[in-house]
């Protein structure tokens, strides 16, 4: 058999995960690394894929805004569909390879695995003529859409386990009208954990695309600490030479340190502030391209981050690691969005903004 990394992913921002797919799948074409599965959560986010018709995105940017849900065109096949918390998404970087090269046949293979999946909760789902991802009647309980470059996968499937059903009344989900939405959670009448969801998945697909699954961690572990004077964050700017940009606190978790007790110590190290942050209940995964990781990393370097947040008085004050960072600054909420450059330190502020509102 051959073998295929399994990377069990946190929460990964859409943008993060196009990038992460991208790098991965132009590295697969390469035969630089073997096959690969991503298994995942997006944030809220509704994408439209090509092809797809822009009118089947029912609410405006305002109603978008409030419900935190952010849109994107995207390079999958497929319409348009819901991303968001409680659903699994599985990305394939799969090589088909000689004598493979079907794409019919490797949309059914998706299918089966999702099929397979929910059936070991009791639900029975089919596909429908014409209609790709599966369903249960007339409802959809998992999407697929995909991208083929060069004979490598890329996108996958989103099967829904405890989503949030009401945000996919923002769409006409895949284009079609008159069908419905549902859930494994709501098929069976309880929520199911995550976890053992993405278990079977990733047995499922071992089984049916006869890959030996290898999981491989993650490159380097974080912590992000937000802190904040309710309606202000504090930001550090990072010296040129090291990328020359806004973000909050960011360390390494070292040998033998809990993400508490890092969040505590790069507290101490960037600001002089002996405070203890609190989690904030986020957890994300991200690729790092960095001259500094790549040489002791080679490969992708994928990076978890356990995200805190703490308050402070901003007339404290701050003692900067200046090796690391040149300036600091307060920032409104909406002013730190200007500033920041990376999605997952968006994710964490507007997670804390609408907490503090």
């Amino acid at each position: 058999m051959r073998t295929c990394d399994l990377r069990q992913l946190h929460t990964v921002t859409y943008e993060n995960g196009m990038k992460l797919q991208q790098k991965l799948a132009e590295m697969r074409q390469r035969d630089e690394i073997q096959d690969q599965l991503l298994l995942l959560e997006h944030p809220p986010v509704i994408t439209l894929g090509r092809g797809g018709d822009t009118k089947n995105l029912l609410a405006s940017p305002d109603v978008l805004r409030q419900n935190r849900v952010r849109f994107f065109e995207t390079t999958r096949g497929g319409d348009i569909t819901y991303h968001g918390p409680g659903q699994i998404v599985g990305y394939p970087i799969v090589h088909l390879g000689e004598g493979n090269r079907d794409v019919r046949r490797y949309v059914t293979m998706l299918e089966e695995i999702l099929i397979q999946t929910v059936a070991e909760y009791g639900i029975t789902a089919a596909r429908l003529d014409g209609r790709r991802g599966i369903w249960v009647g007339n409802e959809k309980i998992a999407a697929i859409g995909v991208r083929i470059a060069r004979w490598v996968t890329s996108h996958g499937w989103a099967l829904n386990v405890n989503t949030n059903l009401d945000h996919f009344r923002l769409i006409t989900p895949c284009g079609l009208q008159g069908t419905g939405v549902t859930s494994i959670e709501k098929q069976i009448g309880r929520s199911v954990p995550i976890d053992e969801v993405r278990a079977v998945l990733a047995r499922k697909f071992s089984e049916i695309f006869e890959r030996d699954l290898v999981t491989r961690e993650e490159t380097i572990r974080l912590v992000k600490v937000v802190v904040h004077d309710r309606d202000r964050v504090l930001l550090l700017h990072r010296r040129a030479e090291r990328g020359n940009f806004w973000q909050p606190i960011t360390g390494s978790i070292e040998e033998g340190e809990t993400p508490a007790q890092t969040a505590k110590r790069e507290m101490i190290e960037e600001t002089g502030i002996p405070v203890t942050p609190s989690e904030v209940g986020l957890k994300q995964s991200f690729m790092i391209e960095s001259q500094f990781l790549s040489a002791k990393h080679p490969g992708p370097i994928i990076a978890s981050e356990v995200a805190f947040s703490v308050a402070i008085d901003s007339r404290m004050p701050i003692q900067m690691d200046r090796g690391e960072h040149d300036e600091y600054g307060w920032f409104t909420f909406a002013e730190a969005y200007e500033k920041i450059r990376w999605t997952d330190d968006r994710e964490a502020l507007e997670l804390l903004e609408s907490r503090i509102a």
